[in-house]
């Protein structure tokens, strides 16, 4: 029977041409920060003590949204926490960790790839950095961003989908604000990080060397840096710079975290940039000020980014459910999209109908209508 189904899928109709196949695409979904140890390991310590079965409560954080982040084809985060117990502390203002078992988590919420790419997965220095790699090959878990060696931390992870591939680069950089020890980002044959301590410069021509590379290994390259400044919701200059060298080098789209808030959104060259998503299962704050949030949701083809989605959510509901994200619906959604609405207006080209999901081309707003 094989031989007659391949003459049949290969003759359609000897008097019309045979229809071109659909174009493969896939759903990208997007969190900010993602904190498991800290105050969520305290958490979870405690659900265990009350009663609570230990898969649950080591999946706590991801109760409310796995519904929906497990959907999509591939679940981004930005993990901003080694998984050990060995090492030493880096001297530092805050220092991160979880215990390997916390990786559950991010299997609970159905989190495929992470970027490693941020001031604190070396809070524990080599050995947190070296256990947090096992613990997610262990997990089937993909990471970039960091590495042994820098040249290894610059080579960002490939994956595919459906047909689709990308290649997802990860970066730390705070410019002239830089408030890490430099041993944080990796140099030469040291590990750490990839990134830059001081020269936005030298990252640039960093990027843009390694995006060129990326484009001969997958159809898809995105960036997602740590950047900018806490509590701000405007990036800073040297973000829209590197955002904008990313798109001119051939990225599809830019995603940002680290200022534990919302910025605003732009379009630049058809390509979106979300300069930061906030925190989402974020352990390194029992209660913070702002809970706006968001997941954002790419749709992408091997041509690029095809659509945008943004789904509105609230970081945490403390006391009762601290680092517990909820998307949000109605007014309370409707509200989360008007502050990025409001906060993107600065930037110029603003993506509308965020929840839509409609095409890129029919989402970009200029000078007056920007706020609308």
């Amino acid at each position: 029977m094989i031989p007659v189904v391949l003459l049949l899928l290969a003759t359609p109709d000897a008097g019309r041409p045979a229809k071109a196949a659909p174009e493969p695409s896939i759903t990208v979904l997007f969190s900010g920060d993602v904190t498991l140890g800290f105050h969520y390991e305290e958490w979870v310590d405690q659900l265990i003590a009350k009663g609570t079965g230990k898969d649950a409560a080591l999946g706590w954080g991801f109760d409310r949204v796995k519904a929906r982040t497990t959907k999509a084809d591939l679940f981004v985060a930005n993990l901003e926490c080694p998984f050990t117990a060995r090492g030493e502390k880096i001297p530092k203002n805050f220092n991160f960790r979880a215990r390997p078992e916390l990786v559950a988590a991010l299997a609970a919420g159905g989190v495929d790839v992470v970027s490693l790419a941020n001031n604190h997965l070396m809070d524990y220095g080599p050995d947190g950095l070296a256990d947090t790699l096992e613990t997610l090959r262990g997990a089937g878990i993909t990471a970039f961003g960091a590495g042994p060696t820098l040249e290894q931390a610059r080579q960002g992870a490939v994956v595919t989908r459906n047909g689709v591939t990308i290649a997802f680069l990860g970066y730390f950089f705070l410019g002239d604000r830089n408030i890490e020890p430099k041993e944080v980002i990796a140099a030469g044959e040291a590990p750490g990080v990839a990134g830059h301590f001081s020269s936005v410069e030298e990252l640039t021509e960093m990027l843009k060397a390694d995006i060129a590379t990326a484009k001969t290994r997958a159809q898809v390259v995105i960036p997602f840096f740590h950047w900018g400044r806490e509590g701000r919701t405007q990036p800073e200059p040297y973000q829209v710079a590197l955002a904008h060298a990313a798109i001119d080098s051939g990225a599809a789209a830019v995603i940002g975290s680290h200022p534990h808030v919302l910025q605003g959104m732009e379009q630049y060259q058809g390509a979106p940039i979300v300069y930061s998503l906030g925190n989402f299962v974020f352990g390194g704050n029992w209660d913070p000020k702002d809970k706006r949030t968001a997941l954002v949701e790419l749709t992408v083809t091997p041509r690029g980014v095809k659509a945008m989605t943004v789904l509105p959510a609230v970081s945490d509901h403390f006391p009762e459910a601290p680092a517990q994200p909820e998307l949000l619906e109605g007014d309370a959604g409707q509200a989360v999209l008007d502050h990025l609405r409001t906060i993107s207006v600065p930037l110029g080209a603003v993506p509308l109908g965020l929840r839509q999901g409609k095409p890129l081309d029919q989402q970009v707003a200029h000078g007056a209508d920007a706020g609308r």
